[in-house]
């Protein structure tokens, strides 16, 4: 039943499914699924949201980690508007709705990748030039987040404009949907390429770039991962790094290493889990040119339930690889214990204290 067709135009009905066979149990099926996601994922970024107010300092990395989990709650937040259109099956909850559904799911996605981007720039940023961060740079937050959520919400834009609810006919009868109407193919491949390159590729290898950059400076060589002993050469060439002075001798707190690794592990979940959704663009496209080829709404439902589920896996990676068995205990009993906090590079006259560089 899908693609539909309308005045010899072709349209992909997303979230709107006309089935046959089995609609209670397919659609039962998928609300538990999605209402699942959406209690856990709930959950798990508030709780990610405490943990980091729960700290006795409050820096610039943990203000754009917190952006980041209110853009997952943003995103979840448009699994209600899709079990009402799976039970319904054609669209009912009008024009506004049908503008900001996609164009909201878009937006949240781009800013959770570019908040990841956000932090890995302020640490490399803060640690090359050997300055600390003990409290929060309001204009570099307030920047930082207008440019995000500024930049997101233009790029994002042309999903708002080109969603529109649409008459076709189904089985003989009128009915409406929610979908993708672009003015020509031209414009939807520019989006699809300008879109994919600015907002995925580009904050992701900035991510790539900025841990091999904090990497390269310093020098890090480890040489086993069951032994802690290192030699007195290799320490000294951990304490003169190539990348500055010589006279400059650099302290790498545990914490910011633990952070950059961080990243990297969020960083790939999210390209894991939003690829399916830019091959399903890539293949819409196709469908347009090829009217013979055809792409299930249950498939694509599917897609984004994976793809949902990103937004539970980022709070809980974040909290296992920084906090890993303290965070429940941070949550409902404890506050921070000021050495959790982000630091960065110091200068010390001292030996630096090698084993907190090499976690």
């Amino acid at each position: 039943l899908s693609p539909h067709c309308n005045r010899n135009r072709t349209f992909f009905t997303f979230f709107s499914d006309f089935k046959s066979n089995g609609k209670v149990a397919i659609t039962a099926t998928e609300t538990l699924v999605l209402s699942l996601v959406f209690v856990f994922s709930l959950f798990t970024n508030i709780c990610a949201i405490v943990i980091l107010a729960k700290k006795k300092r409050l820096v610039t990395a943990n203000c754009f980690m917190m952006n980041l989990f209110c853009a997952d709650i943003l995103f979840i937040s448009m699994i209600p508007f899709i079990l009402v259109t799976r039970w319904s099956e054609v669209w009912i909850l009008g024009d506004f709705v049908c503008h900001m559904v996609f164009y909201v799911i878009c937006l949240s996605a781009s800013v959770t990748l570019i908040s990841l981007s956000a932090v890995s720039l302020e640490r490399m940023i803060c640690i090359m030039k050997l300055t600390q961060a003990a409290t929060c740079n309001v204009k570099v937050v307030v920047g930082g987040l207008f440019g995000i959520w500024g930049f997101s919400a233009m790029t994002a834009l042309p999903l708002c404009l080109f969603f529109n609810v649409v008459n076709v006919k189904i089985n003989g009868s009128d009915v409406q949907i929610c979908t993708l109407v672009w003015p020509s193919t031209s414009e939807e491949i520019a989006w699809d390429i300008s879109f994919v390159v600015l907002n995925f590729m580009v904050p992701g290898l900035s991510i790539v770039f900025s841990y091999t950059k904090i990497y390269k400076g310093i020098e890090i060589h480890i040489f086993t991962f069951l032994s802690w002993q290192i030699t007195k050469e290799t320490r000294e060439r951990l304490i003169t790094s190539t990348a500055y002075s010589e006279t400059h001798q650099l302290k790498v707190s545990q914490r910011d290493f633990k952070l950059f690794r961080t990243l990297l592990i969020l960083m790939v979940s999210f390209f894991i889990m939003w690829t399916p959704v830019i091959i399903i663009i890539l293949l819409l496209l196709i469908q347009n040119l090829y009217y013979s080829f055809t792409i299930p709404p249950t498939l694509f439902l599917w897609i984004t339930v994976f793809t949902f589920c990103n937004s539970f896996v980022n709070p809980i990676l974040y909290n296992i690889n920084l906090f890993r068995k303290k965070w429940w205990k941070i949550i409902f009993f404890c506050s921070f214990d000021e050495s959790t906090d982000t630091d960065t590079l110091s200068r010390k006259n001292a030996t630096p204290n090698i084993s907190t560089a090499l976690e």
